[in-house]
């Protein structure tokens, strides 16, 4: 293990502050068509599948959930800013501090789980951990929605992140991504989406979905 690189732990104060800060910018702004395209496609699988509770981890301002709990679903939010937090509860949401290693339900109580662009702040030596603590959450045959920027490989804090104080990421390539994903979860589905955005630094989201497969 690389000692230069930091732990989820030490990482947590400096991402809880920056979206702390840019909460209210993040409420305000409108999704992207292609971001509304992902979720849509992951509700109708849930909806196949008969899925009736759902768990949104670094669920941020709450729009995804609101969206989620519009549609039939009994949704939980979790993040790990409380400002982000305040925001979901504002939008009539069930929403609570936490962070991904810190979820504190019981075991197996989720048919689904949606991670939209938070787990890449995860980094890689805390990865697979942080998986197999949102896989403890999940009920047997339940679904995970995963989806961040990739195909490349990349940790650490980016020269283009304008937060204060700036993130950390941790980015994969598509082959790497779906090798890791599959020590913990069955790789139901990858769609990678090539996104073509002039205020977007990143160009390739890695869309997954993984089901928890036998096992405790």
């Amino acid at each position: 293990m690389d000692e230069k690189l930091p732990r989820y732990d030490r990482i947590l104060g400096d991402l809880r502050s920056a979206y702390d800060v840019g909460a209210a910018d993040r409420d305000r702004a409108e999704p992207a068509p292609w971001k509304l395209g992902v979720r849509q496609r992951f509700l109708d699988t849930l909806r196949d599948e008969g899925a009736a509770t759902l768990l949104e981890i670094g669920a941020g301002t709450g729009k995804d959930s609101r969206f989620f709990l519009d549609s039939g679903l009994d949704v939980v939010a979790t993040d790990l800013s409380a400002e982000m937090v305040r925001l979901c509860r504002d939008k009539g949401l069930s929403a609570h501090v936490m962070d991904f290693m810190g979820l504190n339900f019981p075991s197996a109580s989720f048919d689904a789980v949606y991670a939209f662009n938070c787990l890449l702040h995860v980094p890689s030596a805390d990865f697979i951990p942080v998986l197999m603590h949102i896989r403890g959450v999940m009920k047997p045959g339940g679904l995970l929605f995963l989806g961040q920027w990739g195909d490349v490989d990349y940790e650490g804090v980016p020269d283009w992140d304008r937060h204060d104080p700036p993130r950390f990421f941790c980015e994969y390539t598509d082959q790497r991504i779906q090798e890791l994903v599959s020590r913990v979860f069955e790789l139901v589905e990858f769609t990678p989406v090539n996104v073509d955005a002039a205020d977007e630094p990143h160009v390739r989201f890695q869309a997954m979905t993984l089901r928890k497969g036998p096992g405790v």
